[in-house]
């Protein structure tokens, strides 16, 4: 009846890798990487990528091109 969801890809980061996010101020917040979020595909506008924050125990979505691998 139902097919199964097929995997989509993760994008350019492997899930749970160690991500830095640019703020709109230059500064740096590390953070988890999720995935990518599939807005863009279905709205419209830049990618976007789902990163939480150990630290704060907060997630949010960014534009892709804001987050950068940082060294674990």
């Amino acid at each position: 009846m139902f097919e199964p969801m097929s995997e989509i890809g993760e994008g350019p980061f492997k899930k749970g890798e160690h991500v830095w996010v640019i703020e709109d101020d230059g500064s740096q917040r590390a953070g988890e990487y999720v995935g990518e979020a599939e807005t863009a595909a279905w709205f419209g506008g830049p990618p976007k990528a789902i990163v939480v924050f150990p630290e704060a125990h907060t997630g949010e979505m960014v534009d892709l091109d804001r987050v950068i691998p940082r060294d674990s």
